[in-house]
């Protein structure tokens, strides 16, 4: 009997979810047998400080890769949103699966929506992104960091601690909990993270085998997509520190990439935006139309905001 292959996965409920998932299609489409590895990363451990504060979304992945580079784990999954722009010597993306929801969601035990907020309000979110498009809309809110895997992010809102939150509306949907959303935002009212409700799967580079069969599990349309937003952040010298914002979509073979970027240290300053077309057909073409995006951020003044977040 071949032995199994291991996926290194974190510990939320919502991690799990996502490895069982990857674990499921690839034992029905290769009859592989996969078994699930367990780990605490840094980022779930450090909860009390903002992301951007203590190493960005790097610290979701960096055990996951040691797994890997050890031989203790052959694949891991990510939500693609956590995934750096740069993976380190040795590690490749080999695949990345469908979209799921890629809006942001609003949630709330008491309001409906973004516009029924009273004045002042608290709203929850530890994502510069999300900070800098809330208040382009309603500078009057009171922002306050959260962290925390989703339960627990729900949790604090149910607690009394927040007004509202605001959450990837992915996430909610795969735990089954979207009666939890109150509202959605549009894309083009609130451009999601690059590769937000993808999910991405990272092996070591010299697992050509491995790689090989991944690779017949990319969902080209997203893995399109997904490129050209990375490309926009990747270009910009993108961090969890940068409040930037790229979101690709489909329409008759025609990519349509939005782009916007804010200040991190002014949050309420005016967003600078980018919008770009084409039609990419590998994943070359798709970088391309990412850095045009980001030439176009360059060209609206994004010198001054990335020298903020530097």
């Amino acid at each position: 009997m071949a032995a199994p292959t291991i996926i290194a996965t974190r510990e939320s409920r919502l991690a799990l979810w996502q490895a069982e998932h990857v674990r499921d299609a690839l034992t029905e489409r290769f009859g592989l047998q996969v078994e699930l590895l367990g780990m605490t990363t840094r980022g779930d451990q450090i909860l009390d400080r903002a992301l951007s504060k203590v190493g960005g979304k790097g610290l979701f992945v960096k055990e996951l890769e040691t797994a890997l580079e050890e031989g203790h784990a052959h694949l891991a999954v990510h939500s693609l949103k956590d995934v750096p722009m740069d993976l380190p010597p040795g590690f490749v993306l080999a695949a990345i699966w469908e979209r799921e929801d890629p809006r942001d969601a609003f949630v709330s035990n008491r309001y409906a929506g973004l516009a029924e907020l009273p004045q002042g309000a608290v709203v929850g979110t530890s994502s510069l992104r999300r900070v800098v498009q809330l208040l382009g809309v309603r500078p009057d809110l009171q922002i306050e960091p959260l962290r925390g895997n989703l339960d627990t992010r729900l949790r604090k809102l149910d607690e009394g601690g927040f007004d509202a939150i605001v959450l990837a509306a992915a996430g909610l949907k795969r735990l089954k909990l979207a009666s939890r959303i109150r509202a959605t935002f549009d894309p083009s009212e609130m451009i999601p993270a690059a590769g937000q409700g993808a999910l991405g799967i990272e092996v070591r580079e010299d697992a050509q085998a491995l790689r090989a069969l991944l690779a017949q599990t990319i969902h080209q349309p997203t893995f399109l997509a997904a490129h050209a937003e990375r490309a926009v952040s990747r270009s910009l010298g993108g961090s969890c520190s940068m409040p930037l914002a790229a979101h690709g979509v489909w329409q008759g073979g025609v990519l349509t990439l939005a782009a916007a970027l804010g200040d991190a240290v002014d949050p309420r300053r005016p967003l600078l935006h980018a919008q770009v077309s084409g039609t990419p057909a590998d994943e070359a073409a798709a970088r391309a139309l990412g850095n045009l995006a980001a030439e176009q951020l360059r060209a609206a003044g994004a010198a001054g905001y990335l020298t903020a977040a530097a």
